[in-house]
Order: structure tokens, then sequence, then C-alpha cells
């Protein structure tokens, strides 16, 4: 049978929506979270990205994600890079579109990371 998460979570556009007004937003941000997901209008950056290119990210993804190709998670992961080098992409081997105990235990971690001291 499935996975709990599998039949109970759906989210449709969040990482993405994350991920895109997380870097354009007109507000300095603690961080942003992105999970299984592309940057949409990819196109608009760097320039729409003015007070978070320092603001530490974090990606997860699964290695065999049908619903958002693993290969759109990491080139967005690349071209954010560019401008934004606290990005860090994790990926998580044989994960689809979903999420697992070591995704959890890094965002855990990255969110006491970035929590204020």
């Amino acid at each position: 049978g499935k996975q709990w998460y599998q039949r109970r979570v759906r989210v449709s556009q969040g990482g993405a929506i994350a991920r895109y007004s997380g870097l354009a937003c007109q507000k300095k941000l603690g961080g942003v979270i992105a999970l299984s997901c592309y940057l949409p209008l990819r196109n608009a950056f760097p320039s729409s990205c003015t007070l978070n290119k320092d603001t530490p990210i974090l990606m997860c993804h699964g290695s065999s994600d049908p619903v958002v190709q693993f290969r759109f998670g990491q080139m967005s992961s690349i071209l954010i890079n560019g401008f934004n080098p606290t990005i860090k992409f994790k990926t998580y081997p044989g994960l689809t579109h979903g999420a697992c105990a070591e995704e959890f235990r890094d965002i855990k971690q990255f969110m006491t990371d970035q929590s204020p001291k």
C-alpha cells in the first residue's frame, strides 16, 4: 500500500510558490524551505531578488520524483546558486514525490540553524 503521506497529503505548487515568493519578497526573510519543486518564472531572476540574495534556502528533492522531475529541481538550484550561494540542495535517493524521515530531520536542522540565537 501507499505510505500515509501519499494517501493523505496533497500540496499543489506549494514548494514552487515558497521558492518564488521567498526570493522575490520585499521583506528580509530568515529562510526558505522548498520541497520537491522548481523555480517558476526563472527568467525573472536574479533581478527580482533584491532583499533575500543571502537568505538561507533549503531545497529537498527525491531522485525518483515522477511529478516534478529531479532535474528541474536540480537546475533551479544551480540557477539560484548563481546569485544566492547559501542554497543547500538535498537529494533523497529513490524518493518519489513525497517525504521521508531523513528529509524531516534535514528540515528540523535547517529550522534550528536559522532560529535566532
